[in-house]
C-alpha cells in the first residue's frame, strides 16, 4: 500500500497461491525465492556441489555469459551454482546463484567449471507482491536489511529441517565414502614429487659425489705451462752460446712433465670419470624434463638449505594431515564395529544405544573435514612462493651439474692429451732427434744431379760428333730420363723428412733450426714446405713456351708421368720473401681438403741459381682451361654445374683462409675431364688489388672487375663473388651482349632465366660488397647452380673448328694462358 488505498488484480487477472522459501530481497516488494517442493532439489544439488567443486578445474580466462558455474560463496564458504552478470576486472566477476537470485563479487579463483550435467536452469524464481510500490521518497535501506536478516534465519532453519529429512544419514555416509574412495585412487596414484623427490635425491647425487679440480690436474698445469715458457724460450733463442743451457733445462722439466702426466693418468684411472658423466647427464635430461627450461642465476648454496627446509615442512605438514585422516577413519571404523554388534542379537555384547550413537555425528564431520583436507592438499598446485623455492634450487642443480660437466670434459681431454704426450715423448727421454737422414738425402740428390749432369754432357757430346750409334744415345736418354725420375723421387723423400722434422720442431725441439742450420729446417717451415734447394729448372727436360709466354719464363715437362708446369717470376730480395709467404698461405689453404679443396695445388717452390728468377711448379691441364673448353665444346648444363660447384668449393677453401683470389676470369679456371671445377693459383708477386684490375679480368665484352675495385676501393671477398656471378652469365649466356647499369653492375633484365636463379645471381652481381652472398652462404642455397633448362637457358653456340680456335683465340695476348695451367701471363 502506498497511499492506503487497496489495490484490486486487473479484470482477467487469475490470483494463485503456492508456498514459497524466500532467499534472496531485492527491494520490500521484490523478491527471490524457491516453491517449497524444490528443496529437496536444492539439498541434492548442494550435495553433488561439495562433492564435485573442491577437485573441479578452475575457470580459464573470462566466464563465458550464459553457462553456469560453481562459485564459492563468501558468507559460509560453500559451493552454489553461478553465471556471469558482468565483469569488473581482469580477475573479479559479478556472478549471480543461480538457484537463489543472489548476486556478489568472486575472483576467478573461487570460481569452478561444471560439466553438462549441471547445465539446467536455476531453481530460484523473481517473485513481486501484487498492489505495491515503493514511494519516491522512502528510504528503503533499513527495511532491505531487516528483511535479509530474517530471510536468512528463514533458511538456515530451512536448511536445518532438510538435514532431519529421511534420507540425510544415507547422503552424508554416501557423501564421505565418494571422498575416501577418491582419496584411496589418489594416494595410490600420488607422486611425492609434488615435494621435489627426483630434485632432492638430484640435489644429493650432485653434492655428495661431486669431482673437484684433481690435486695431480693443477700440478700437471702448472708443469705444462713451465715446459710451454721453457720452449718458447728456445725457440726465441739464436745464440749458440745459451741454447744448451736453455736445452738442459727444458729437458728437466720435460722429464717433471713426463712424471706430473703419469700422476695425473693414474689418479683418473682411479675415478668412475664415465660413470659420474654418463650420472649428470642422465640427472640433466630428467631434472631439466619435470622443471626446466634452465635459467642462469647467480644463487648460493643457500638456495639448497632453504629447499630442503620447504620440503621437510610441506613433508611434515602432509603426513601429519596423513595422520590425523588415518586416525579419524579408524575411529569411524570403530564404530561401525560397534553399531555391527549392537544390531547383532546373537551376539552376547552388552551395548546401549546411547553408545551406539554417542557422537557419532563428530566422527562423522571429522572424518570428512580430514579426508577433504587431504585430497586438497594432494591436488592443490604449489603457490608461487614453492614454485620460486624449487625453480631456484632446480637452477643451482643445473648450474653445478653443468659446471662439473666442463670439469669432467677438462679432465678427459688433458686425459688423452697426457696419454698422447707420454707415448710421443717417450721416445725422447733418452734420446735426440737426428738430422742425418735428411742430409744423407741431400747427399743423394747432390750425386744423382751429378751424374745427371755427366750423361747430359756425355749424350751432347756424342751428338755433336754427327755421326754416332742412334741405339746408343736412345739407351743414354732412357738412362737420363731415369736419373731424372730418380731425383725427383729422392725430392719426395726429403719433403717427407722435412714434414717429419718440422713436426719435431713445432712440438718438440725448436732449437734444431739453430742447431743444424745446414739442413734449413726454418725456411721450410716458413714456406709451408713449398721452398727447395734441390731443384733446379736443368733438372727437368724442359720443353719452352715462348710463344704462350712473353713476359716470363715458362717451360713444361714430364717427371714420374706427370705432366708439370715451371712459371718463373722475376723477383729481388723483398719480392721474393712476399711472394714465398702468399704460395705458403695459399699451400696451407690448399692443404686443408687437398683433392677436394678445389684448388690447383703448387707442387714445390725453387731458386735460380743463375739468375733472380723464383720458379713456382704446379700440376698442368693442357686444353682443360674453362675458355678452351667452352671456346671448342661448351659444358653442357649438367657439366657447368659441376664445374662452377667445385669453383665455389675452391673459392670457399680460400676465403676459409681469408684469402682473395682476385684474378679470377675464364683463364684461370680448369674444367678437369668437364666435370671437376679447379680455382688456378695466381701471380704470387702481385697484391690482390694488383691482381684484380688485370686486363684479362673479362669474360669476353663482360667486366669481372667488382664495382667498389673500379671505383679504387681495396678488393674484399665479395669481389671473388662479384667475378663468379658474372662468370655464371658468362657461361649461360655467351652470346648475349650485356649492358652495364649506371652502378657497374651487369643487367639482367632482358634475359631469359627463372625468378629464383635471377635473385641468386643478382645477390652476387649487386653493387654494395655488403649486400652479396658469401661462398658458404651460396653452397648452401637450395636453388644454386640448378642449371636446367628451363631454369638457366644456354644459348645455342656452334663450335669454331680447331684451326679457327688456334688462329683466333688460344694465341691472342689475351688468352695466352688458356693452356699455362695457372695465371694470365
Amino acid at each position: 500500500m502506498d497511499d492506503g488505498k487497496e489495490v484490486n488484480p486487473p479484470e482477467g487477472i487469475v490470483l494463485k497461491v503456492e508456498d514459497v522459501m524466500g532467499s534472496h530481497i531485492e527491494d520490500p516488494i521484490t523478491f527471490w525465492g524457491q516453491p517449497i517442493e524444490l528443496i529437496e532439489d536444492l539439498l541434492k544439488i548442494s550435495t553433488a556441489l561439495t562433492e564435485i567443486c573442491p577437485f573441479a578445474a578452475k575457470v580459464f580466462g573470462d566466464p563465458a555469459p550464459g553457462k553456469i558455474y560453481g562459485g564459492l560463496y563468501s558468507e559460509d564458504q560453500c559451493w552454489y551454482r553461478c553465471k556471469l552478470k558482468k565483469m569488473i576486472t581482469n580477475e573479479k566477476c559479478l556472478m549471480t546463484y543461480v538457484d537463489y537470485g543472489n548476486s556478489e563479487t568472486l575472483k576467478k579463483s573461487c570460481i569452478v567449471e561444471l560439466l553438462e550435467d549441471m547445465q539446467y536452469p536455476g531453481l530460484a524464481s523473481r517473485f513481486r507482491l501484487w498492489g505495491l510500490r515503493i514511494p519516491h521518497n522512502q528510504d528503503v535501506t533499513p527495511f532491505d536489511q531487516k528483511i535479509e536478516e530474517k530471510l536468512k534465519q528463514h533458511q538456515e532453519t530451512e536448511l536445518k529441517l532438510a538435514d532431519e529429512l529421511k534420507h540425510a544419514v544415507e547422503t552424508k555416509i554416501k557423501s564421505l565414502t565418494n571422498k575416501v574412495e577418491k582419496l584411496r585412487r589418489v594416494r595410490c596414484e600420488f607422486n611425492e614429487n609434488h615435494f621435489g623427490d627426483d630434485l632432492s635425491e638430484a640435489v644429493k647425487v650432485i653434492t655428495e659425489a661431486c669431482l673437484y679440480m684433481l690435486h695431480s690436474m693443477k700440478k700437471l698445469e702448472d708443469t705444462w705451462n713451465e715446459y710451454n715458457c721453457a720452449q718458447e724460450t728456445l725457440q726465441a733463442c739464436n745464440s749458440m752460446d745459451d741454447v744448451h743451457i736453455l736445452i738442459d733445462k727444458r729437458n728437466e722439466v720435460r722429464s717433471s712433465l713426463y712424471a706430473a702426466a703419469d700422476e695425473f693418468i693414474s689418479e683418473v684411472e682411479k675415478l668412475p670419470i664415465e660413470d659420474r658423466v654418463n650420472v649428470l647427464k642422465s640427472l640433466a635430461s630428467s631434472l631439466d624434463a619435470a622443471y626446466g627450461p634452465y635459467e642462469v642465476e647467480h644463487n648460493s648454496n643457500e638456495m639448497f638449505d632453504q629447499f630442503f627446509e620447504w620440503r621437510d615442512n610441506k613433508l611434515q605438514e602432509f603426513n601429519n594431515i596423513k595422520h590425523r585422516t588415518d586416525s579419524s577413519l579408524q575411529l569411524l571404523s570403530e564404530w561401525f564395529r560397534k553399531t555391527m554388534k549392537f544390531f547383532d542379537l546373537n551376539s552376547s555384547a552388552s551395548l546401549t544405544s546411547t553408545e551406539v550413537i554417542n557422537d557419532v555425528d563428530a566422527v562423522l564431520d571429522q572424518a570428512e573435514q580430514d579426508v577433504c583436507k587431504e585430497l586438497e592438499i594432494s591436488t592443490s598446485q604449489k603457490d608461487d612462493a614453492d614454485i620460486k623455492i624449487i625453480c631456484s634450487a632446480f637452477n643451482k642443480a643445473m648450474q653445478m651439474i653443468i659446471k662439473e660437466q666442463d670439469l669432467l670434459l677438462v679432465i678427459q681431454n688433458k686425459y688423452e692429451a697426457s696419454i698422447q704426450f707420454k707415448e710421443q715423448v717417450g721416445q725422447w727421454l733418452n734420446s735426440y732427434p737426428s738430422v742425418e737422414d735428411l742430409l744423407s738425402i741431400k747427399r743423394s740428390v747432390k750425386n744423382l744431379k751429378a751424374q745427371l749432369r755427366w750423361k747430359l754432357v756425355e749424350k751432347n757430346n756424342l751428338e755433336d760428333l754427327g755421326s754416332y750409334d742412334q741405339v746408343k744415345v736412345q739407351e743414354m736418354k732412357e738412362e737420363i730420363c731415369r736419373l731424372r725420375d730418380d731425383i725427383y723421387e729422392e725430392i719426395c723423400r726429403e719433403q717427407r723428412e722435412y714434414e717429419r722434422l718440422g713436426d719435431i720442431v713445432q712440438n718438440w725441439f725448436p732449437e734444431l733450426p739453430l742447431l743444424y742450420p745446414e739442413a734449413a729446417i726454418r725456411t721450410y717451415m716458413q714456406s709451408a714446405g713449398l721452398l727447395t734447394d734441390s731443384l733446379e729448372r736443368d733438372l727437368f727436360d724442359p720443353e719452352p713456351m715462348k710463344e704462350l709466354s712473353s713476359k716470363r719464363p715458362l717451360v713444361c715437362s714430364e717427371i714420374k708421368s706427370q705432366k708439370i708446369l715451371l712459371k718463373g717470376y722475376s723477383v729481388d730480395t723483398a719480392t721474393e720473401a712476399q711472394m714465398i709467404e702468399r704460395a705458403a698461405q695459399y699451400h696451407r689453404a690448399w692443404s686443408v681438403l687437398k683433392e677436394e679443396s678445389g684448388l690447383l695445388p703448387i707442387l714445390y717452390l725453387f731458386a735460380c741459381k743463375s739468375e733472380p728468377v723464383t720458379y713456382v711448379m704446379v700440376p698442368f691441364y693442357p686444353g682443360w682451361c674453362l675458355k678452351t673448353v667452352q671456346a671448342i665444346k661448351p659444358l653442357i648444363p649438367e657439366e657447368l654445374c659441376k664445374v662452377m660447384q667445385g669453383v665455389a668449393v675452391g673459392l670457399q677453401t680460400l676465403h676459409n683462409s681469408n684469402i682473395i683470389h682476385g684474378a679470377l676470369h675464364p683463364h684461370n679456371i680448369f674444367a678437369v675431364n668437364r666435370e671437376r671445377g679447379v680455382v688456378g693459383d695466381f701471380d704470387f708477386t702481385k697484391t690482390v688489388d694488383q691482381r684484380n684490375i688485370a686486363s684479362w679480368m673479362i669474360a669476353d665484352k663482360l667486366e669481372l672487375v667488382a664495382p667498389e675495385v673500379r671505383n679504387g676501393q681495396p678488393a674484399v671477398l665479395a669481389s671473388d663473388v662479384f667475378a663468379y656471378g658474372c662468370l655464371l652469365l658468362w657461361l649461360n649466356f655467351p652470346k648475349n651482349n650485356l649492358k652495364t647499369n649506371s652502378d657497374g653492375t651487369p643487367d639482367v633484365s632482358e634475359l631469359s632465366i627463372d625468378p629464383k636463379m635471377l635473385s641468386l645471381v643478382s645477390r652476387m652481381i649487386c653493387f654494395n660488397p655488403d649486400d652479396r652472398l658469401r661462398v658458404d652462404q651460396l653452397l648452401e642455397e637450395d636453388d644454386f647452380l640448378k642449371l636446367k633448362k628451363p631454369d638457366i637457358i644456354q644459348e645455342e653456340t656452334k663450335a669454331p673448328a680447331p684451326d679457327e680456335i688456334i688462329m683466333n683465340n688460344v694465341f691472342t695476348d689475351e688468352t695466352k694462358s688458356d693452356l699455362l695451367g695457372g695465371d694470365s701471363t
